[in-house]
């Protein structure tokens, strides 16, 4: 009886180990990628000369770096005077056993010039 204790203690330390093996990385990674376009955003804001399609292509490379399913189709950009914002939307699908599951992440970033 305590063997089978023991054991199923192992096994739930064990599965809990596993389970954050295959969750944390795509949420540090989406902090990561949250990071970067709260910095291209800073910068685009007070550089006129950079085109949507630019941070489009821009925040789609950062995308790329960290791992992050997104094309510069799918991200974002809308300027309101002097407001930017960029978003996007997307998934990552992970499969853990008896349970997979996909997360769904909305990075964003709005900066005003002041």
């Amino acid at each position: 009886m305590k063997a089978l204790r023991a054991f199923s203690g192992l096994f739930l330390v064990v599965a809990a180990f596993y389970v954050a093996w295959m969750l944390v990385p795509p949420y540090f990674n989406e902090y990561q990628f949250e990071d970067a376009i709260a910095q291209e955003a800073r910068y685009s804001a007070y550089n006129q000369q950079k085109t949507d399609q630019d941070i489009r292509e821009a925040v789609a490379k950062k995308a790329r770096e960290y791992d992050i399913p997104l094309t510069a189709d799918q991200i974002n950009v809308q300027r309101n005077g002097s407001e930017l914002t960029i978003w996007a939307e997307y998934k990552i699908h992970v499969d853990l056993p008896l349970y997979p599951i996909d997360l769904k992440f909305s990075p964003n970033s709005k900066q005003k010039r002041i």
